[in-house]
């Protein structure tokens, strides 16, 4: 594709975090940053979209010199890290909850499946698995264990997750669950090929992303320039103006996308930068 940046005006670049700006290092490397210094120092705005916990993206906010609201948990929660104002915050309705707490605790399921609930910017666990360790490491937070999940429901999840390393399993759960909800009723993804997520259907990173760049900057979707790895960055590679989807990423994200950058661990966002906008 040809260098297009004398036909477009960016002036909001959105990032996803794991798989896009980290990789396995779980930090932003040297080019990337030096790169999104670059960008800023053209006067273009560079906000962070993710999946993770508001806690857990906050250090990446901060590493990229972000000065916007931090999209989290696939966008339900948008929140400014200075001033700690919530710009929007949906989570996922109780009855939807228990009923996805029934189908992941069917015997067949039970014991394949760490269960995370994510509520008030915590992590709620029935117990600390292999996998919870790992994720909780990762994610630098503490989870919280309560045996029944259900005690934790005092409040709304922002968001539900159920992660397994058997990817096939969590690729037939997620398509079973699509056929039993509409979209209407919840949003369902995959961050990574080991994570099933759900949240409100009014969520998804390209409803957050056109929210922060229309409503919140006064932009429109031509001026967004966003870059993703995954089946949860679907919805704001499609948005923006120009949709950057990374070498890493799956094939049928790859296909949605106006270029493909090299993988993470390549410094791909530093060459989609370069190529778009420096």
């Amino acid at each position: 594709m040809p260098n297009q940046s004398s036909s477009v005006d960016i002036k909001l670049l959105v990032l996803d975090i794991d798989g896009t700006i980290a990789g396995v290092s779980n930090e932003i490397r040297e080019p990337v940053i030096k790169a999104i210094r670059a960008v800023q120092a053209k006067g273009i705005q560079v906000a962070i979209a993710t999946g993770r916990m508001y806690q857990a993206a906050v250090r990446f906010h901060q590493a990229v010199g972000s000065t916007l609201p931090l999209m989290a948990y696939q966008g339900a929660l948008i929140q400014d890290p200075t001033t700690q104002a919530v710009y929007r915050h949906w989570t996922v309705p109780k009855a939807l909850v228990l009923q996805l707490l029934d189908h992941f605790e069917q015997p067949e399921l039970r014991s394949l499946l760490s269960v995370h609930f994510y509520i008030n910017d915590q992590l709620y666990v029935r117990e600390i698995t292999s996998e919870t360790k790992e994720y909780a490491v990762r994610s630098g937070i503490q989870p919280i264990a309560v045996g029944d999940l259900r005690t934790a429901l005092a409040t709304e999840p922002t968001k539900v997750l159920a992660l397994s390393d058997d990817i096939d399993l969590i690729n037939t759960l997620l398509g079973s669950l699509q056929q039993r909800y509409t979209p209407a009723e919840l949003y369902l993804t995959k961050s990574v090929a080991t994570f099933f997520e759900a949240t409100n259907p009014l969520v998804s990173k390209g409803t957050a992303v056109r929210y922060l760049a229309e409503e919140h900057l006064g932009l429109k979707a031509e001026n967004v320039m966003a870059i993703g790895d995954n089946f949860n960055d679907v919805e704001m590679i499609e948005y923006a103006g120009i949709g950057i989807a990374m070498g890493n990423a799956p094939e049928p994200v790859q296909a949605l996308a106006n270029w493909i950058a090299p993988d993470v661990e390549q410094d791909g966002v530093a060459a989609a930068i370069e190529e778009f906008l420096l």
